[in-house]
This record gives structure tokens, C-alpha cells and sequence, in this order.
């Protein structure tokens, strides 16, 4: 692949407008690489079997299922909350990722089957699933199964955290979000199908158009995500308060979807159409566009802890105490520097964001950090999660390898199954002579 400098030495031979090749289709190098993710899929899910006869194995696989799933639904929401922002800000950087985002979106389906199995055995994952009335959480309370706290904190909750409750309120999630994405794609088709393609009215009727379900939706969009990341993630602790919760939801998603983007399209510029669209000066945009998500992702998680730590309220403190305790101090720290530290350092350079090769290995980076912080926020919620970094004890702990990897695996086939189904540009968009111009960047 060539490096960042050879694509200026190659912008700098252009002299006039590119030109588009005739076939727009996304390359069949895409059905290759689905095939391969195929094959990751099953022998990773060959590899968990023996998880579920270790101790606690069953329990592990559930938990790192559900890792698995958020990450999945990290990349197919976030994609969709992405695709409306990039309608209502515009901008070139949209025009190049608005095929990947789209294909994104039309994961949804899947991943709303994903989620079945959360839903079927939610009372192995949630305490208020296991005790769903105030009868049951009160007999759990005299056995000694819960403290006072949890059942008191359950029951006020109870309106919002309950087996039939998070029945609808995922319904209700993934119904929202399926018919954003499904306009948004349906509409994204006919704007090329439109018979005035390429005229200034249909610029603007089709900006106006999107412009007007994308700014709303995404104000919806962060309201289902906030009732999501509560009731799937946060309930995991009953206990535990954050009014930013959804919030860092949202942008660690973006985090992962512009990683996700960026490792897309930079792999398929080795190919046409993407080879003639990706200009260097898009490449550096998206990396700066990556970086701040990186910063705002820092400032948000950081500030939450400081403000808690400093406020030393004893309802509050305990969440972070499981995960800096014992050996979770290792994977804090892990989660630290692989997070946040090593992308924010990487993407103050102005070099490495006009290199392809080494922006492939840090978006893979990127998404793998983001799996380590998803780690870091579901396991330490139960508390026999002290033990589990001890191998020894509880070999089942590396299902949070091999499942999340199946997972991630199969929707990534899906994915590029999505990708490959529509043209890898939208043609009927002002941006496209733009994209087409000379290389300028230096």
C-alpha cells in the first residue's frame, strides 16, 4: 500500500479534474474478506464450547455475550447517529464514508436478533431480573442474597428496570432506530434514482429532506441510547449513578464507528472507486475528525471520576472502587493508556494521519481498545470478579475473547455483506467534484 508521502507525490502529477471509473461497485475483494470473517466466527465459536464446562463458564459467556453484543450495537447505532450527523453538518468527509455508514445501519436487524438471547436469560445477568417484584427482592434481602441497599435501590426502579419493562423499552429502542435507518437508506437510493440527479433543485430538496428527519433524530437517537445504555449496561449495578452515562455512550460509539470508517475505506482505497475518491485531504480530515472524538471521550469519562472522587459520596465511589481494586488496577491502567494515552499521542501527528499503513494498524487498535474498555465496564459488576483475572482459578474469564470475537466476526461479515450490495458513491451530491479536484494537501 502506498505510504502518506507517495500519495502527495501522486496528488502533485494531477493537474486536472479525476475522473470516476465507470463501474462504482464496491470491489469483490469484499467477498473474500467476509468469508475469512466467516471462518473467525466459527472457530472462535468452536473455542468457547469448552468455556461453558469450566467454573462459572456458563456464567462468563453471558457476560461476554453481552460485551459482544454492545460493541455490535456500538457499530450499527452509532453508525446510524453518525450517518444523520454527517446530513446535517455536510461536508466532503460524509460524502466518503456515507457508503460504510449506511451499510452499518443495515446490521440493525441483526443486531436486534443478537439480543435475544440478553432478553431470554436476563435473570443470570440482572438482580432485578432474578428478583423482579418487591416480594422476591424481599426475600432475597432476609436470606442474604442482596444488601439493604440493592433492594431498596431495585425497588425504586422498579418502574423502569423489570423483565417486561426492558421487554418494551428494547422494542421500543431498536423499532425507533430501525425506521431511521431504514428512511435514511430508502431515501439515500432514490436520491440517485431521482430524475432532475445533478441539478441544484434536487441538491437541495434532498439536503432539506434529510436535514429535517437528521436533526431531530439525532436528539431521539441519544435519547434511546441513553434508555439503552441504562437499562442493558448501568442496571448491571443497581446502585450505581451517572447523569453523563448515555452521553459517554455516545461518544465512545463514535469513537469506534469513525475507527471502523476510517479502516474501511483506507482498506478499499487499494481498490476502484475508492482509490479515485480517497484524496489525502480527506484521510487527514477524517483523522482529525477521530481525534476529537478521542479528546471528548477523555474529558467525559475523566471528569465523571473526578467529580465523584472529589464529591467522596459513599453511594457513588464503590463502582469505581471494583474496578481499581486488586488486579482491576492493572486492566484501569490498560484501559488508560490503549484507550485514550497511545490514540490521542499517535493523532497529534499530522504525518501519521496521511499514512494509510500505519492509520490501518491504529484504527484496529482503536477498535480493539474499545472491546478492553467494554471489558472494564461490564465484569467488575459482579462480585465474584475480584477472582476471575486469575487464570488458575477461572480459565473461563478468556470468554471475553473468544465471544465477543465470534460476534464481532459474524456482524462484520454481515457488514461487508451490507457494503458490497450498493455503489461505494452517491452520486447525486455537490460534494462529488470536490472530492474529484486536484490533490491541494502538502
Amino acid at each position: 500500500m502506498a505510504s502518506g508521502h507517495e500519495h502527495h507525490g501522486n496528488a502533485h502529477a494531477h493537474h486536472g479534474p479525476r475522473v470516476l471509473p465507470a463501474n462504482l461497485a464496491a470491489p469483490e475483494v469484499l467477498t473474500a474478506w467476509r468469508t475469512r470473517l466467516l471462518i473467525a466466527a466459527v472457530l472462535f465459536a468452536l473455542l468457547s464450547v469448552p468455556f461453558a464446562f469450566s467454573h462459572e463458564g456458563k456464567n462468563h459467556l453471558l457476560r461476554a455475550y453481552l460485551m459482544g453484543f454492545m460493541t455490535c450495537f456500538g457499530f450499527a447505532g452509532g453508525g446510524l447517529v453518525m450517518l444523520m450527523l454527517q446530513y446535517v453538518s455536510g461536508g466532503k468527509w460524509g460524502l466518503v464514508l456515507r457508503r460504510p455508514l449506511e451499510a452499518m445501519t443495515r446490521t440493525l436487524g441483526l443486531v436486534a436478533v443478537m439480543f435475544l438471547p440478553v432478553l431470554l436469560l436476563m435473570k443470570h445477568l440482572y438482580q432485578w431480573a432474578l428478583y423482579p417484584t418487591a416480594e422476591a427482592t424481599a426475600q432475597a434481602l432476609a436470606a442474604g442474597a442482596i444488601d439493604a441497599e440493592h433492594a431498596m435501590t431495585a425497588n425504586a426502579k422498579r418502574v423502569m428496570l423489570s423483565p417486561s419493562a426492558m421487554w418494551f423499552q428494547s422494542l421500543v429502542v431498536f423499532g425507533v432506530l430501525g425506521l431511521f435507518a431504514f428512511l435514511l437508506n430508502k431515501w439515500s437510493l432514490q436520491r440517485d434514482a431521482d430524475p432532475e440527479a445533478g441539478t441544484q433543485a434536487s441538491y437541495d430538496r434532498w439536503r432539506v429532506k434529510f436535514e429535517n428527519l437528521s436533526g431531530p433524530g439525532i436528539f431521539i437517537y441519544v435519547v434511546m441510547l441513553t434508555d439503552a445504555a441504562i437499562v442493558w449496561i448501568k442496571s448491571l449495578d443497581v446502585t450505581w449513578y451517572s447523569s453523563i452515562w448515555g452521553l459517554q455512550f455516545l461518544v465512545g460509539q463514535g469513537y469506534a464507528v469513525l475507527a471502523l470508517s476510517i479502516l474501511t475505506v483506507i482498506l478499499l482505497s487499494r481498490f476502484e472507486p475508492m482509490k479515485s475518491i480517497l484524496r489525502t485531504t480527506e484521510q487527514h480530515d477524517l483523522g482529525k475528525f477521530a481525534f476529537a472524538f478521542v479528546m471528548l471521550n477523555i474529558y467525559l469519562t475523566f471528569a465523571e471520576f473526578l467529580i465523584i472522587w472529589s464529591g467522596n459520596v459513599p453511594d457513588e465511589i464503590p463502582w469505581y472502587l471494583n474496578r481499581i481494586h486488586g488486579g482491576w488496577w492493572v486492566v484501569c491502567s490498560a484501559d488508560f493508556i490503549f484507550h485514550w494515552v497511545i490514540p490521542f499521542t499517535l493523532l497529534l501527528s499530522r504525518d501519521l494521519k496521511r499514512n494509510k499503513n500505519k492509520m490501518v494498524w491504529l484504527t484496529c487498535w482503536m477498535i480493539f481498545a474499545r472491546c478492553v474498555d467494554m471489558f472494564w465496564l461490564i465484569e467488575p459488576n459482579f462480585s465474584d470478579a475480584a477472582g476471575n483475572l486469575h487464570l488458575h482459578n477461572n480459565i473461563g474469564i478468556l470468554a471475553y475473547i473468544t465471544v465477543p470475537a465470534t460476534l464481532l466476526s459474524l456482524w462484520g461479515a454481515f457488514y461487508l455483506t451490507q457494503l458490497k450490495a450498493r455503489p461505494l458513491l452517491n452520486l447525486n451530491d455537490p460534494h462529488v467534484e470536490e472530492i474529484l479536484e486536484p490533490e491541494h494537501a502538502h
